[in-house]
């Protein structure tokens, strides 16, 4: 079986609007907001390219109680194996990698380990051998440029997600559950008019209720 995104994106074309978006695995509202991407692809002629962003780089200085810690050295797996599919099979694959794991992970409650990344990896067609990128710190370098590729674009401070559109680069925006048809269409288009203004910086309220993934 081949895993690809739960909705297919129409075909780009020349006119087609370029959005980049930092992802955590880990991250449930990095989630959610890809979901909403992916459905806005149904309904406006926009194409969503995915990179690897980590928390556990993020909070590598800050003082975190230690569950989170612990939580933090878990998902340096995940995204030494995002990179590692980028850079041996592409941005598609990458895609798809993080729809398949993400699913598994936020939607069916998964623990990141050894057999989910096999699953994974079985789901979307690459080599099984790629697995052991979970484990390889050489590629951590790599997970930290990549990083570093969404904050030097909307500054310190920030957490899972960071999108940019229209070379606008923001955290969030943060969504409690996915906006689907054309509600997302017009929750992109109020945040690509939010981002064509120079001057604005933060939109935030206190959030209530519990996140849902449907």
């Amino acid at each position: 079986m081949t895993f690809t995104d739960t909705v297919t994106p129409a075909t780009a074309s020349n006119s087609t609007e370029a959005v980049d978006f930092w992802f955590d695995p880990l991250c449930p509202f990095a989630w959610i907001t890809s979901r909403w991407m992916l459905e806005v692809e149904q309904v406006r002629d926009v194409r969503t390219t995915f990179h690897v962003m980590s928390l556990s780089v993020l909070n590598a200085e800050k003082e975190v109680d230690q569950r989170y810690k612990d939580m933090l050295e878990r998902g340096w797996g995940p995204v030494r194996l995002a990179i590692a599919v980028e850079q041996s099979h592409g941005s598609d694959a990458l895609r798809s990698f993080y729809t398949a794991i993400g699913t598994k992970h936020h939607n069916e409650g998964r623990e990141f380990d050894k057999a989910l990344y096999e699953e994974v990896l079985e789901d979307i067609g690459l080599p099984l051998d790629l697995v052991n990128a979970a484990e390889d710190e050489s590629l951590d370098d790599a997970v930290r440029a990549s990083h570093q590729g969404g904050i030097e674009r909307v500054g310190e401070e920030v957490g899972t997600p960071v999108i940019s559109i229209g070379g606008t680069a923001f955290f969030g925006p943060v969504l409690q559950s996915i906006p689907r048809g054309e509600v997302a269409g017009s929750v992109f288009d109020g945040a690509r008019l939010l981002a064509s203004y120079p001057d604005f910086f933060e939109l935030k309220r206190t959030r209530k209720g519990e996140l849902n993934f449907d």
